[in-house]
């Protein structure tokens, strides 16, 4: 075909996922998970969370979760319960029996005889029950063609629902049934109840197998392979159809019963079909043969109608399990897509897939850890990523602010060497002012009038300190868990120790966390660490701490970065034990007092970031600022990592 003559058709992708989808975004998922581990969950209890609160990713369709699709199951369940009601067939045969009685009587009305006289006592003679009733009109000799004729549609409707029941399509194959059906079907129900006897017993069945699906196949259009899929097949229709009876009352059953003997007029059918599900329940035991379910609408469902139904419903029941994820061993594997697009259309396969992917990638990509004792917790690589998404937090906060840029001075922050230098534009040092007025005067004494010159200018040199050793003591007093400071404090630790292990990898980290005692936290160890009710704020341990991690470090720039909510209320005893007052006693301020005393002869830079508006904390953090010659910060929450940050980077430089 010549090319300009090609056409070419375009349509929706149908093989699988879209290969043009956007991929999971694992960097907004992994921010959830930290979100949450930060709270106090486990990662594994996290990842289940997010799986169920499913992602609102703004680079793709939002991913329902589990929560969203398991309510959809829920929901499509009860309202099949609600609309539809199990006693289709019993009103129907009550129907027909009532139009078959009708014509009958306006037929013997209209004779005058003993024997209509003696038929019209015959029915009214009839039990009260719509089973009794037809069971007794077996024999009866009609004398209306009408009335035979809507007595015979009784019975083959009863045969056409109880095989609809069991073989799927049977009800419209057999809407026109002749005596010959009849006998082809209970022949069918024969072979296959020997097949099923020889099966039970062990004995090899495929070839028996072969030959019924030869003679009878035609009954089963889902064309199972071996004795054991026809046994699986059977047995789930069967489940569903006794599930039915157990819904229905006990007299809708028992009517039910005594109807099942006049199917197609010819009881060998009913009896067929009980040594059938008898078979079956012994083959399949684990089938759910006895839970009801409560129909209480207005649509009136045919007993293959019903057990239709009751196989919905335990399809979504199988369904509800399978996202509830609550079962030992449970991944998102399990779900069956094809179920679920059947009950909740395509969107809900498309969003199980993406989180199956989702956790797949997670797991994939080592985020996780799983510990000896089984149990999961956040890999490094993890706390890098959620260290990047918190720092880059931190700089779009800095970016609104003035910042400082890196210069190529000596000394910066070191001790003075006793040298000086002439200032330079960009130079933040302290003036050397004996030097700048020995300048000025100089150049008064040449002839320049000017009182104060920037030439006149000299700064004082220090020392270049290429590391710093920072000491970031955290709050984790329950104060900060309960006054929603938790996440924030970790979020800072995080930014912190993202900047330090990217861009100051020479400098040493400690992070430190102190309630009633102190102790010295890996980030991993920070990240998890659940808020407990803990009372005191044992600031001395905390700097004790710090003062060690210093000394380990003489060679660097000593940094002490204090994040709390409270003054201190405990301080450490020679023995170790922990003193609590509140109000603090005044041990508790003296030893912390001393030990800021004892860093500040370490020239240890302090900062002192006060949450929350104490004004018994805000004196004390300001009166020991003063006496170290360190900052105050009062943050808000959002802006605490901000502030952390730019401190260490202002300290640092």
């Amino acid at each position: 075909m010549p090319r300009h003559d090609r056409r070419y058709a375009y349509g929706p992708y149908t093989d699988g996922p879209d290969p043009l989808a956007p991929p999971v975004d694992l960097r907004a998922a992994l921010d959830a998970i930290g979100r949450d581990v930060m709270e106090g969950s486990s990662p594994r209890s996290a990842l289940q969370e997010l799986l169920r609160r499913g992602m609102d990713d703004p680079n793709r369709n939002p991913i329902r979760g589990l929560d969203d699709l398991t309510r959809q199951v829920w929901q499509r369940r009860s309202r099949l319960q609600r609309d539809n009601r199990l006693d289709g067939t019993l009103q129907e045969v009550r129907e027909l029996l009532e139009r078959a009685l009708e014509a009958e009587r306006t037929a013997l009305a209209n004779e005058n005889s003993d024997d209509a006289r003696f038929r019209e006592m015959q029915l009214d003679a009839l039990p009260s029950d719509t089973g009794g009733a037809v069971r007794e009109l077996d024999s009866y000799d009609w004398r209306s063609a009408e009335g035979r004729e809507a007595y015979q549609e009784i019975r083959d409707l009863l045969g056409r629902e109880m095989l609809d029941q069991r073989f799927a399509g049977m009800k419209q194959a057999m809407q026109n049934v002749t005596p010959g059906d009849v006998e082809q079907i209970r022949e069918m129900l024969d072979d296959l109840n020997s097949l099923l006897a020889n099966h039970a017993q062990g004995q090899d069945t495929q070839e028996q197998f072969q030959q019924f699906m030869q003679k009878h196949g035609e009954f089963f259009p889902e064309n199972p392979q071996n004795t054991d899929e026809l046994v699986d097949l059977l047995a789930q229709r069967a489940a569903a159809a006794q599930r039915m009876l157990n819904s229905m009352s006990a007299e809708q059953r028992a009517e039910l019963a005594e109807l099942s003997q006049q199917a197609f007029g010819d009881p060998r059918l009913a009896q067929a079909l009980a040594q059938l599900d008898a078979q079956l329940q012994g083959m399949r035991p684990g089938e759910d043969w006895t839970s009801p379910g409560r129909f209480r609408g207005d649509n009136p469902l045919g007993m293959g109608e019903a057990t239709r139904a009751m196989e919905e419903l335990g399809r979504l029941d199988a369904l509800a399990e399978q996202l509830s994820q609550s079962y030992p061993g449970a991944t998102l594997e399990d779900i069956d897509l094809d179920a679920l697009e059947a009950q909740l259309g395509e969107q809900a396969r498309v969003d199980a897939r993406a989180l199956a992917e989702l956790e797949r990638e997670l797991r994939r990509q080592g985020l996780f850890e799983r510990m000896p004792d089984g149990s999961l917790r956040l890999s490094p690589k993890a706390l890098r990523r959620l260290g990047e998404s918190a720092l880059r937090d931190v700089v779009d906060r800095l970016g609104s602010r003035r910042g400082e840029r890196e210069t190529r001075r000596s000394g910066a922050s070191g001790e003075p060497t006793g040298a000086t230098r002439p200032w330079a534009f960009g130079d933040t040092e302290a003036w050397h002012v004996p030097r700048t007025l020995i300048n000025a005067a100089l150049r008064r004494a040449a002839g320049d009038t000017r009182r104060l010159d920037v030439t006149d200018v000299e700064i004082v040199e220090t020392e270049q300190r290429s590391r710093a050793a920072v000491a970031l003591c955290v709050d984790t007093s329950w104060s900060m868990v309960q006054d929603g400071r938790w996440v924030p404090m970790k979020r800072t630790a995080l930014a912190l120790h993202q900047l330090i292990s990217t861009r100051f990898r020479g400098d040493a980290l400690k992070l430190i966390t102190f309630g009633r005692h102190a102790r010295d936290v890996e980030l991993g160890e920070l990240i998890g660490l659940d808020g407990a009710y803990e009372q005191g704020t044992n600031l001395h341990h905390a700097l004790l701490l710090a003062g060690q991690h210093l000394r380990r470090n003489p060679d660097a720039q000593p940094v002490v970065l204090v994040v709390t909510d409270g003054e201190p209320t405990a301080h450490l005893e020679p023995d170790g034990y922990a003193a609590f007052d509140y109000p603090p006693s005044p041990q508790t301020l003296a030893a912390t007092v001393a030990e800021v005393d004892r860093l500040t002869g370490l020239r240890a830079s302090f900062t002192f970031f006060r949450l929350g508006d104490d004004p018994r904390l805000a004196r004390f953090v300001d009166s020991v600022a003063r006496r170290c010659g360190g900052k105050v910060v009062a943050p808000t929450l959002d802006g605490l990592g901000a502030e952390v940050v730019a401190d260490y980077l202002r300290v640092r430089k």
